[in-house]
């Protein structure tokens, strides 16, 4: 089958005021989705963490390459685009678009041969996975109220992040820590996210470890981007001393940025972000090098529901996963899927088995955050 059409749509939504995008206007358009449709009707949903403006760049380079191309080889087609565009965007745009355009093939791919991705990916180590509640730090008392409910979704694990962790005191940052440690209790996970990729990033590697220090008296279970996101050596030192697993990754993109800190040991978990580092076809790859090296694959998740079940996915076929980033609350989340995930007793989830992506989308909801960007219905 060859791919006939690629459709952008972009998703809109009011920024909260404290999250770093803010800054971009009111009403952001930081996810775009692309939607590749097959000859005979059948269509695969994929998610690009970029503006459309920047998605419909890339799709000008990356149109006459893909359009009648193969949509039963995703991997092999979109090497292809990685290959044929080197010059011209490895790295930003382009890569990010060619993110969207794999997992979009892969999740066609699995329609058309009636599998789950992660089946076709090699096949399935578990059926269920702990997603942990991703959501912005606040200060003490509002951080507390938006944890608690948090657990009354049902979520057994969060990561704070950002917010005023590393941007007003020493003092500040533990007493958000201990509150959010005091409204989950004792047995829930907490891990704790610095977001080091800021710009204008100030810490170094002392404050850092001084922080990690101080995490582990929480049973912290993992810190997040402690450093700028470049900052290699500074990693191998904070990962060989800190108290406690060090992460990061979610801005790098294709696999051989990931290999030297992988062979390093930069980190002990490490975090591509599926829509962005170049879609499945690089995170599973990323995933199986980084289980050679018993480090731990955490995708970034900070996206869509497309997002979140493509990482479902890829963690269903990998040896070293153990849990999920699932955004909440979030519109991207919880207005796309027909069906929402539901959460156990134990505060599990489960990976879906159908076709492809193996999930339904709210049609209704995906034309509402689009300003009218409909998914486009070929009869078969």
């Amino acid at each position: 089958m060859k791919i006939q059409s690629i459709k952008i749509i972009p998703l809109f939504w009011k920024s909260e005021k404290e999250t770093w995008n803010a800054e971009f206007g009111e009403e952001e358009n930081i996810h775009t989705l692309l939607q590749v449709t097959g000859e005979d009707g059948l269509f695969g949903l994929g998610s690009v963490y970029t503006s459309a403006k920047l998605v419909a760049g890339a799709l000008d380079l990356l149109q006459p390459l893909i359009i009648g191309a193969s949509a039963t080889d995703p991997a092999a087609t979109t090497e292809k685009l990685h290959q044929a565009t080197f010059w011209q965007g490895r790295g930003g745009a382009v890569t990010h678009a060619i993110s969207g355009l794999d997992i979009a093939l892969w999740d066609l791919f699995g329609k058309i041969t009636k599998q789950p991705i992660s089946r076709l990916l090699g096949g399935r180590h578990r059926e269920k996975i702990k997603p942990y509640g991703s959501m912005l730090m606040l200060e003490p008392a509002p951080m507390k109220t938006r944890l608690q409910a948090g657990l009354e979704r049902g979520f057994k694990a969060f990561k704070i992040g950002w917010g005023p962790f590393g941007r007003h005191s020493a003092k500040m940052d533990e007493a958000v820590v201990a509150a959010a440690r005091e409204a989950v209790g004792p047995d829930v996970e907490l891990m704790i996210d610095a977001g080091g990729s800021e710009a204008f990033w100030p810490h170094g590697y002392k404050w850092a470890l001084s922080a990690a220090r101080m995490l582990a008296q929480y049973d912290v279970t993992w810190f997040e981007e402690a450093l700028r996101p470049d900052d290699l050596d500074g990693y191998i030192r904070l990962t060989e001393n800190a108290p406690l697993p060090i992460s990061a990754g979610e801005v790098m993109t294709r696999r051989q940025s990931f290999t030297e800190w992988i062979d390093k040991r930069a980190v002990d978990y490490i975090q591509p972000d599926t829509t962005k580092v170049g879609g499945i076809s690089e995170q599973h790859r990323i995933g199986q090098h980084a289980d050679d090296h018993s480090v731990m694959l955490i995708p970034h998740g900070w996206n869509t529901a497309v997002g979140l079940a493509a990482d479902l996915q890829i963690l269903a076929a990998a040896g070293n996963a153990r849990w999920v980033e699932y955004m909440t609350p979030s519109p991207y989340i919880d207005r796309l899927l027909a069906v929402p995930p539901r959460l156990d007793e134990k505060g599990l989830m489960q990976i879906p088995d159908g076709p492809g992506l193996g999930v339904q989308w709210n049609m209704d909801e995906i034309a509402r955050l689009s300003k009218g960007h409909a998914l486009q219905l070929q009869k078969r």
